[in-house]
């Protein structure tokens, strides 16, 4: 019989369908704030059922030799070694789309909480103050609101925005123009969006792209007088800038669920003028908790029951029967998605993943999935092999498949075509006869490449000196090559370098590598 732990709240319900599915349960609620306490529970544990509160290190997972299965109860796993945990042979899962309705809820909550300054009015009220000039607020109606990511929540606050009149722009790298057209947002420019919104809500996942994406520079480029929302992850905001913005007049008031460190007992936004803030609510209806607790509940059991993987960041979701011939081209699809994704810098309007030989005689839905998890990871760092195929479509992004008999010289073969609003861009590869996935072509140029944790993907002309202008920068800035792969489209034409590196390349080493003759783009990639 396996066990679980369940060291946070969870709803009695969840409990229940644990121990109706004969599984042996811990209910330890508060667990998860004794770290010590935590490691010595987890010595014969098969599952560890959590939410936000426990930290799951890399110190704990070894704890935990018999530990197979994390389940999150909602969406963000940002309390969870995810690579330590993969590396452990542990599955990682959460629940993505729990608490969609709950969160963007929130946010318009907000937006009526700092337009009318209702925290303000109720404290001065209570005192026994009756201050009915102080408090002059201003309509929502009319007001253009901007939303930084608009994915399953973003799209939701877009709903409930629109039917309050309000104005509604996005910015999105994967929001296409038809379904922008489809929820009734105006597609634009971060710039834009920055410059024209009266308020701003955020509803991205915190990566290092996003990561202080309202800087100072951000807020500067703000209008006079707007509001800002962030009921999405701390740390997409800086706060010092945000509360000198606050204090001098620059915003007209701030909503604020989400702190770069939690729990935000100090905060240097404390005290701001307009300031509405609550201690990460957004997910934090009765609704809420019950779906994700129950449906963690259920994703768990079956694992350990029956072997069935659903909503795993860490792993493709297939049953114990094809998992041991789909891996190996899961593994290759997610890598090739990985591979485009990390280079592609546009909105994408399109996937086309072409499967021949004997891999497309497989079920391709887990095949799809890997490549589209792959191709949106760089981005959206929550995403998973379940949620995936769900954020592409509504971001009117279309997935293509397309199987096809043996043509040519490999047994199985994968390709993959991102077509942004821009460009299209493919990358194929193959599984070998030891099982290792391999590039063997990108943007129609042959070349065979593994890949590898580090890699430096570079464009350019194909004349004498680039190799040695490349490696000799490479040797005196200290970075040692491991393997090198060259192809050409044509003698003295396009040309593509892929290198695999020991370490991960500094951003002051790409912008060198750019800035050699004959090259013409230089990448860091990871795999």
């Amino acid at each position: 019989m396996p066990t679980v732990l369940i060291s946070d709240k969870l709803s009695p319900l969840a409990v229940k369908i644990f121990q109706d599915r004969g599984i042996d349960t811990r209910y330890e609620p508060d667990l998860g704030k004794d770290k010590d306490a935590l490691a010595a529970a987890l010595a014969d544990v098969d599952g560890l059922a959590i939410r936000s509160a426990t930290k799951v290190t890399e110190k704990i997972l070894a704890a935990a030799p018999n530990l197979k299965v994390i389940g999150r109860a909602g969406i963000g796993v940002d309390n969870v070694d995810v690579p330590a945990a993969s590396r452990a042979g542990v599955i990682v899962m959460n629940t993505p789309f729990g608490n969609s309705i709950t969160t963007a809820e929130h946010a318009i909550a907000m937006m009526f909480a700092v337009s009318r300054q209702l925290a303000a009015a109720d404290a001065s009220t209570q005192a026994g103050k009756w201050e009915k000039n102080r408090f002059m607020g201003r309509e929502l109606t009319g007001k253009t609101l901007g939303i930084i990511g608009c994915g399953n929540i973003g799209s939701i606050v877009a709903s409930r925005a629109i039917g309050l009149k309000l104005r509604v722009i996005a910015f999105d790298p994967f929001l296409t123009a038809d379904r922008a057209t489809e929820i009734g947002v105006e597609k634009v420019e971060l710039d834009e969006l920055l410059r024209r919104a009266d308020i701003i809500t955020l509803h991205t996942p915190l990566t290092e792209r996003t990561k202080n994406v309202i800087s100072r520079e951000a807020i500067a480029a703000m209008r006079d007088g707007a509001m800002l929302i962030n009921c999405a992850r701390g740390g997409l905001v800086d706060e010092v800038a945000l509360r000198e913005a606050l204090d001098s007049g620059k915003l007209g008031g701030a909503g604020i669920d989400v702190f770069t460190e939690e729990p935000a007992k100090e905060n240097v936004l404390f005290g701001a003028p307009n300031l509405v803030c609550t201690p990460h609510l957004g997910a934090a209806t009765t609704e809420a908790q019950e779906n994700v607790a129950l449906q963690v509940a259920e994703q768990m059991s079956d694992y350990l029951l029956r072997g069935a993987v659903s909503n795993a960041l860490n792993m493709p979701s297939v049953t114990a029967e094809e998992a041991p011939i789909l891996t190996p081209f899961v593994t290759l699809a997610e890598r090739l998605g990985s591979f485009a994704g990390q280079l592609t810098e546009t909105g994408i309007v399109g996937v086309r993943i072409e499967f021949e030989g004997k891999v497309a005689e497989l079920n391709l839905k887990a095949l799809t999935a890997a490549a589209v998890t792959g191709l949106m990871r760089p981005l959206l760092q929550d995403v998973n092999m379940v949620s995936a195929p769900t954020i592409a479509r509504d971001r009117g992004i279309s997935v293509e498949e397309v199987r096809r008999e043996q043509q040519g010289a490999y047994d199985n073969y994968i390709r993959l075509t991102v077509r942004t609003e821009r460009q299209e861009r493919s990358v194929a590869g193959t599984v070998f006869s030891d099982g290792k996935p391999r590039i063997i072509q990108v943007k129609g140029i042959n070349l065979e490449s593994d890949f590898a944790d580090h890699m430096l993907y570079v464009t350019n002309e194909d004349k004498p000196g680039f190799i040695g202008g490349l490696g000799t920068l490479l040797g005196e800035a200290g970075v040692n090559i491991a393997n090198f792969t060259l192809g050409r489209r044509e003698a003295g034409g396009e040309a593509i370098c892929i290198v695999e590196v020991d370490g991960a390349p500094s951003p002051e080493i790409l912008a060198r590598i750019e800035a050699l003759p004959l090259v013409t783009q230089a990448k860091a990639l990871a795999f």
